[in-house]
């Protein structure tokens, strides 16, 4: 079995890409090269450079690889479809021009979903109209990454969006053909979610072609559920703890991918604010030494 760790630059705490407290794109790949991973995410289209020659030097520059993109977006609106096109074309590109694989897609966070981020049972629910029109919207999403770039394509579940909990995530998967939608599995937005990491994986790895490691405090995830607390406000409090110091219990998580002989790219991902991040560096580091202490090499 060959699982390769690779690291995202939202540990670096980049989750948009005119953020102007991001730190620089040149000091995210320098500082994921030196800890020690061969791997990096695209980050927000548009964080990188989109010009392919630029930004290939650079990786080929720090040894690292491209592994996929995400595109973070209102699926939930209509009335973003236009943006919703446009992250999904452009972060497509980029990812083809490097021969990245992974196209991830993610419902951002919606206003009427926020206050109720890992309340299931208080969530507001979309009706049958918008539910299959945001189903649809996805899945076109989806058959463009495929099908238009030959790309292997993901859902995400994401805390506070309209595909977050674990019953509309297995709805989507019913009604969306395994052929153009696979799944990018998030173990700390799983728990996040208030639901079981591993259970959902031994259910569902055959569809799983692509894993996000998060781990999740569970003591400030309480308090930022009780509290209705914002996703970015709870990342400041450091609701993504290191690897291993959280709920979710990885060394299982190993596990379930050897018993089903996974192979292919993990991304480790400890969303952060980046004014509040302390040391990336360090983080990321220590991460990549924790994966490896139980066995991921």
């Amino acid at each position: 079995m060959t699982i390769r760790i690779g690291n995202a630059p939202c540990s670096w705490g980049v989750e948009f890409a005119d953020d102007r407290r991001n730190p620089s794109w040149q000091t995210v790949l320098k500082e994921c090269a030196e800890a020690g991973y061969k791997g990096i995410e695209l980050g927000p289209v548009g964080f990188m450079p989109e010009d392919p020659v630029v930004l290939g030097d650079a990786l080929a520059e720090h040894d690292l690889t491209l592994i996929g993109g995400v595109v973070f977006r209102a699926f939930h609106n209509p009335d973003k479809w236009d943006d919703v096109l446009d992250g999904t074309h452009r972060t497509c590109r980029a990812l083809r021009a490097h021969g990245a694989m992974h196209l991830v897609l993610i419902d951002s966070i919606a206003e009427r979903r926020a206050p109720t981020a890992g309340r299931v049972d208080e969530a507001e629910q979309m009706g049958p109209t918008e539910w299959a029109a945001f189903r649809d919207r996805l899945a076109e999403a989806a058959r463009i990454g495929t099908e238009e770039y030959g790309l292997t394509v993901g859902i995400h579940a994401h805390a506070a969006g309209f595909m977050d909990f674990e019953p509309e995530l297995e709805r989507l998967l019913d009604e969306v053909d395994e052929s153009i939608l696979k799944i990018c599995f998030d173990t700390g937005h799983h728990s996040y979610a208030g639901f079981d990491p591993v259970a959902f994986m031994k259910r569902h790895i055959g569809r799983i072609s692509y894993m996000h490691f998060k781990d999740i405090d569970p003591e400030v995830k309480a308090a930022a559920i009780a509290s209705r607390q914002g996703f970015y406000d709870a990342c400041g409090q450091g609701i993504f703890c290191k690897l291993g110091l959280g709920d979710v219990d990885f060394p299982a998580v190993r596990q379930v991918l050897l018993n089903a002989g996974f192979e292919g790219w993990c991304t480790v991902e400890q969303d952060c604010d980046p004014t509040l991040a302390g040391s990336p560096l360090a983080d990321s580091r220590s991460n990549r030494e924790y994966l490896e202490s139980i066995g991921f090499k």
